[in-house]
């Protein structure tokens, strides 16, 4: 048996997703929609928009498509899966209704809450509840956590340390409309304190499996400061999570969000993300995506021995049954953004260097915001290129040291990186 595989999205994530799928025996072609210059490696990239669900469908039927994977969320929540499926188009993916629990943080907490999974205690504000919103804030503790609803491309969660930090971003979300539909609703959450930890379960709607925990960076800064993004590092090896832990989060969290989503009618499969934070109380749920992370993927995916697309094509078959994973070695992401993300920054710049790094060993670069101009390879986004190391045999520490070695060599001009990924893991292997 031999597949043709779509793989949707243009990002890190996706680049990953396709070296990965691109080592399979199993794979007959690969194709990218839309894609970036990295994923040529591996793919055919074509340029067809990805909210283009019909396009999407005529060349996933003049292909002979066998399974598309779906990277980001947006199509996932929009309902791209029961669309393909319509036409006996299998996606690696949830359904529209149970990427919910992404897609709207108030159905996340409602399936936490009846299922009993611990979380953050939390009480939701509508738009027009602007004035009773404002009233809970001025008599809340502080830190708090203000959430939006719906998708933000990771940026819709603030921390406010004090009331005129909060009402600031309150007024953002409800009187300037920031974050548009996504804003129409707000979640203010208990502020969680301990180690979060990053946790892929790959489900075909009842049996499940693991990949190693991982560990990323939110912020834009060193040492964990300023605001939010979409992830500026992120690294993976087994000994983040002891075996007791891993038993705690199947019994108290997947189990039981498992089952809920099956009650409803509406079985998870593919990937889901738990992000989850180890408390005093109990390791406890910050959110679920409805998709790999990004990018906690891209190291991931380095440690996971199996076949990934025979991983996949078995969860879209619902075959997961008596199927395990074998996950080892450690890795470490570096994601090199342009200078001003998550707010303005400027684009179009040539990177060179990417071809003293490609013949390193345990080396990658999977590409996140560039596009091709005349041959060259140039910057177009926020979070340009990342760069992975991995190893089963080096340490950790040397990992580290590689890692920011091999950023040097790469240049273009607006280049930021944070100088402290991988630092906090340090002190989980000693």
């Amino acid at each position: 048996m031999k597949l043709n595989v779509l793989v949707l999205g243009s990002g890190g994530r996706e680049d990953a997703l396709c070296h990965k799928i691109s080592k399979s025996p199993l794979l007959k072609n690969l194709y990218a929609i839309p894609g970036n210059p990295g994923m040529e490696r591996y793919a055919k990239v074509v340029k067809v928009p990805l909210g283009d669900f019909e396009a999407i469908k005529n060349f996933c039927i003049e292909k002979e498509i066998d399974m598309v994977v779906v990277g980001p969320e947006e199509p996932l929540v929009r309902g791209i899966k029961d669309y393909l499926s319509k036409f006996n188009i299998p996606v690696f993916g949830p359904s529209g209704k149970s990427a919910q629990i992404e897609g709207s943080k108030s159905f996340a907490k409602a399936l936490m809450k009846r299922k009993g999974v611990p979380t953050a205690s939390h009480i939701i504000f509508h738009r027009d509840e602007y004035h009773k919103a404002r009233e809970f804030l001025e008599k809340s503790a502080y830190p708090i956590v203000i959430k939006v609803d719906g998708l933000a491309a990771g940026k819709g969660v603030t921390i406010s340390q004090h009331f005129n930090h909060a009402l600031q971003t309150l007024d953002e979300i409800f009187l300037h409309n920031k974050f548009g539909v996504s804003g129409n609703s707000i979640v203010l959450e208990e502020y969680l304190d301990g180690e979060e930890v990053s946790v892929f379960v790959v489900t075909d709607g009842k049996d499940y499996v693991l990949l190693s925990p991982a560990q990323d960076y939110k912020r834009v800064g060193d040492g964990d400061t300023g605001k939010n993004t979409g992830g500026m590092g992120s690294y993976s090896f087994n000994e983040i999570l002891s075996d007791g832990q891993i038993d705690e989060i199947k019994h108290s969290i997947i189990d039981p969000v498992l089952d809920g989503l099956l009650e409803e009618s509406s079985p998870y499969t593919g990937c889901l993300y738990c992000g989850l934070i180890i408390t005093r109380e109990g390791i406890k749920v910050i959110e679920f995506n409805c998709r790999f992370g990004d990018p906690e993927t891209q190291v991931v995916l380095q440690n996971l021995e199996n076949d990934l697309l025979e991983l996949m094509y078995l969860t879209v078959k619902g075959e997961l049954k008596n199927y395990s994973t074998k996950n080892s070695g450690k890795a470490i992401c570096l994601v090199l953004a342009s200078f001003g993300y998550p707010d303005s920054y400027e684009t179009g710049y040539e990177i060179t260097g990417l071809d003293l790094v490609e013949h390193l060993n345990d080396t990658i670069i999977y590409h996140a915001g560039t596009s091709k101009v005349g041959g060259k390879i140039v910057s177009s986004g926020g979070r340009v290129l990342n760069v992975v190391l991995s190893s089963k045999e080096k340490d950790f520490k040397e990992l580290i040291n590689n890692v920011y070695q091999t950023a040097e060599l790469i240049n273009f001009e607006n280049k930021y990186y944070r100088k402290d990924i991988g630092l906090r893991g340090l002190l989980k292997l000693n």
